[in-house]
């Protein structure tokens, strides 16, 4: 199993070997630094957490300081849990560093990430409901989400689609692929789109 942490640059496009163009997400991705090893013998599980990032010391508990510190004396923005089947072999060790390089053009990917936040939204943009006709004496129902009661009932039921806060959310794509790695400038291009603004967190998982 093969991951890493990184963030999400921008979509721009790839022209393949063969003259194709191929739509892009552009992701900076580590280089991460092993925190701790978590093993089902002594811990019930297996996993390995690494920090990302540069962390300021006032936005971090001392919990999480004395972690830091203990493996390398530096702070990290981000620290993230990856679980390991049970036959997984950990080749890993407290204090190692994972760079890019451990992924190449064609592996298939599962990059989670949290979406754009949209704010509040009405059941058209939420859900795709095509709303209401404009005839038959319709003034204003156009973007209106219809009957909610469902007839006979005294109550909304439960899971009713209705308007509310959308995004923001976290969002997991699969059987994304890996397109080209720069070693040199920490960068990869996966092939399609990630969820997330410009800036945001992108776990990337390779099995």
């Amino acid at each position: 199993m093969k991951f890493i942490l990184g963030t999400k640059e921008k979509m721009t496009e790839y022209f393949s070997e063969e003259g194709l163009v191929i739509p892009v997400t552009l992701v900076s991705a580590g280089p991460v630094t092993v925190t701790r090893v978590f093993e089902k013998s002594k811990d019930g599980y297996n996993a390995v957490q690494v920090g990302f990032g540069v962390g300021k010391k006032q936005r971090i508990n001392k919990a999480q300081t004395g972690v830091m510190t203990r493996v390398t004396g530096e702070l990290f923005k981000t620290l993230k849990e990856f679980r390991l089947k049970p036959t997984d072999k950990i080749d890993v060790k407290k204090g190692d560093s994972i760079d890019i390089s451990v992924f190449v053009p064609g592996d298939k990917l599962q990059v989670s990430s949290i979406s754009k936040g949209k704010g509040f939204q009405g059941v058209v943009k939420r859900h795709g409901f095509h709303g209401g006709p404009r005839t038959h004496g319709q003034k204003h129902s156009e973007r209106e989400a219809g009957s909610i009661g469902g007839g006979l009932r005294t109550h909304v039921p439960k899971g009713m689609r209705m308007p509310g806060r959308t995004g923001g959310e976290r969002v997991t794509q699969k059987n994304l692929q890996v397109v080209f790695v720069d070693k040199e400038n920490n960068l990869m291009l996966i092939k399609g789109a990630v969820a997330g603004r410009r800036g945001s967190l992108v776990e990337v998982i390779s099995r």
